[in-house]
């Protein structure tokens, strides 16, 4: 029995055991919810007991800023340096929660509880993000325990702040650069493609949401007296928001989109088939853009979506023309996107198609951000993960959602690869948040081949210097 294969039995006995069970209940134990004044406690308390601890059982040497920058974000940095020949990789996870819906889930469950049923592990942050971290301190600390070392550096960084839009993490991030300097990013957190496949993304696409509003006068004027004579604010915003999207969800503007889908993008996405599992909703057909794929569509272009809408009472509607109407939009959009001077371009275009009584306001701009599909790091990473599992993964070029990987890709220049544990059915921000059993086992096997390789000759950081000291 080689060392990986020896390594890859004891993940399998980790979760037979109960072990990653019950630090998984331990973890969901503390109400670390950011959105919250009183998850601060618990969440200083889980950095203390859990995420110091294991970090220093691990030989780590362990630095913290608490609310750093007078910010409400602090930040936990583990370091385990073995030596300055091997390759360094910098992990990362978040130890905050969303609302934690007490009274709301399913068979009067306890969401500071892990309940298990046929499989499911229920409670808050079992799949966001707390199991996904655990499973990669689990493979770090096995690899470890089998072998004495890791045979590479690690710096592992915690934020306390995901849920609530990871404030001041860039610029800790700028900061704090050779603390964090590494040769790879490898982490967890998001979705796989689906339930049963093993899944690499590579970035993350941005979001703009931007509000729309037709204020026209400020009073409700009767329909019948005044019908036919007063511009409805309601029927203008519905019309201008036909000029941006229309009603099949095909972006009307091209200066909203990227300007091509890359080649490496494509032949990633060839293969990719969008297959909802029994708790989705079914893909429809006809929206979107059906020059694309679905998975084209969702991993690799843009979207534009209606988030809320709305004019007068909707509950008790009264027989007057409303004097405003207001539409909140969100684009989220790959990289190759212009999103620079957003504001006066959405603008520009409503004035040009007669609708200038329609103001328009972003109020939030996050970036995208990803690793080419042929960087060599992603082939090690199939690689490893396809010896592993017997499955080639998928590789998507972005989620369809939003992580800080711009921090990790733009700011610390890393390649960067996520690997989670976790997917599109777990209900992470809803009540029944759940992790799946077999997803946890192949999870920790996946880490535990892709931390085993990374500590062997062959990587991709140490081919570059070897060519580099040649030439």
């Amino acid at each position: 029995m080689t060392l990986r294969t020896e390594i890859l039995a004891a993940a399998n006995d980790h979760i037979d055991s109960g072990t990653f069970l019950s630090e998984l209940r331990t973890a969901v134990s503390y109400p670390t919810e950011s959105g919250k004044p009183e998850g601060r406690d618990a969440l200083n308390a889980y950095l203390d007991d859990i995420l110091t601890q294991l970090l220093e059982d691990m030989g780590c040497a362990v630095d913290r800023w608490d609310r750093w920058d007078g910010s409400d974000n602090s930040f936990l940095l583990g370091t385990r340096m073995e030596s300055p020949e091997l390759p360094t990789v910098l992990c990362y996870g978040h130890a905050d929660v969303v609302d934690g819906h007490e009274g709301r889930w399913a068979g009067g469950r306890n969401p500071w509880e892990v309940s298990v049923q046929e499989g499911h592990w229920y409670g808050r942050g079992t799949a966001d993000n707390k199991g996904q971290h655990l499973v990669n301190l689990a493979a770090l600390r096995l690899l470890l325990a089998h072998q004495g070392k890791l045979g590479f550096n690690l710096k592992f960084l915690f934020e306390c702040g995901e849920e609530i839009g990871s404030p001041n993490l860039a610029e800790f991030a700028a900061s704090h650069q050779d603390e964090l300097s590494a040769d790879v990013f490898i982490a967890s957190d998001g979705p796989r493609l689906n339930a049963h496949t093993p899944t690499i993304f590579l970035g993350a696409r941005g979001g703009a949401s931007f509000e729309l509003t037709a204020k026209l006068r400020p009073s409700s004027y009767h329909s019948g007296n005044w019908g036919g004579l007063l511009r409805n604010p309601a029927t203008t915003l519905a019309a201008a928001i036909g000029t941006l999207v229309d009603g099949h969800g095909r972006v009307q503007i091209p200066g909203l989109l990227p300007v091509a889908l890359p080649g490496s993008v494509r032949r990633a996405l060839a293969g990719v088939e969008i297959l909802p599992g029994p708790e989705d909703p079914a893909v429809d057909e006809g929206w979107g853009d059906e020059s694309l794929s679905p998975a084209e569509r969702v991993y690799g272009w843009n979207t534009l979506e209606v988030l809320a809408l709305g004019a007068a009472d909707l509950e008790n509607p009264v027989n007057a023309i409303p004097g405003t109407a207001q539409a909140i939009l969100q684009l989220r959009y790959v990289t190759g996107t212009d999103t620079n001077g957003l504001e006066r371009r959405l603008q520009d275009h409503l004035d040009a198609k007669g609708f200038d009584m329609v103001k328009a306001r972003v109020t939030t701009v996050f970036p995208a951000s990803r690793l080419d599909p042929d960087n060599p790091w992603v082939a090690w990473a199939s690689q490893s993960i396809t010896e592993t599992t017997g499955t080639a993964p998928a590789i998507l070029p972005n989620i369809g959602g939003s992580l800080p990987n711009h921090v990790f890709e733009d700011i610390l220049g890393l390649p960067t690869l996520w690997v989670p544990h976790s997917y599109p059915g777990c209900l992470q921000h809803a009540p029944n948040e759940h992790m799946l059993e077999s997803i946890a086992r192949e999870g920790l096997q996946i880490a535990c081949g892709l931390f085993h390789d990374l500590g062997q000759a062959q990587v991709p950081v140490l081919e570059q210097r070897r060519t580099a000291a040649h030439a």
